[in-house]
């Protein structure tokens, strides 16, 4: 069974910096887009960021600026560097292999205002 180790997840106040970690199997990893997910409580989950195996990346409009995405394929891990957090970034956030059906566990972020 293919998984997804996330961590880095916690409390954080407003205006903090909090870096999630995910590992992946390197056979998965290597050559596919990886993504970066969040669902907050009552809402949906929705695309936050992902980065391509080639290191292009993508961001949901809100957190432009804000976070970063990025991978070391040599360690199989993909990172999501969150800076200037506000309260509406509490979520928990999912690691995924994009595009398939392959998810971390979730991480819970909490931004105390």
């Amino acid at each position: 069974q293919v998984q997804l180790v996330e961590s880095g997840g916690g409390l954080v106040q407003a205006g903090g910096s909090r870096t999630l970690s995910c590992a992946a199997p390197g056979s998965i990893f290597s050559v596919n887009t990886m993504a970066w997910y969040r669902q907050a409580p009552g809402k949906q989950r929705e695309l936050v960021a992902l980065i391509t195996r080639f290191g292009d990346t993508s961001y949901e409009s809100s957190v432009k600026g804000r976070f970063t995405i990025s991978r070391n394929n040599a360690e199989n891990t993909v990172y999501l560097q969150m800076s200037s957090l506000k309260p509406e970034d509490t979520a928990v956030y999912y690691c995924n292999v994009f595009s398939t059906g392959l998810w971390g566990q979730g991480t819970q972020v909490t931004v105390a205002s």
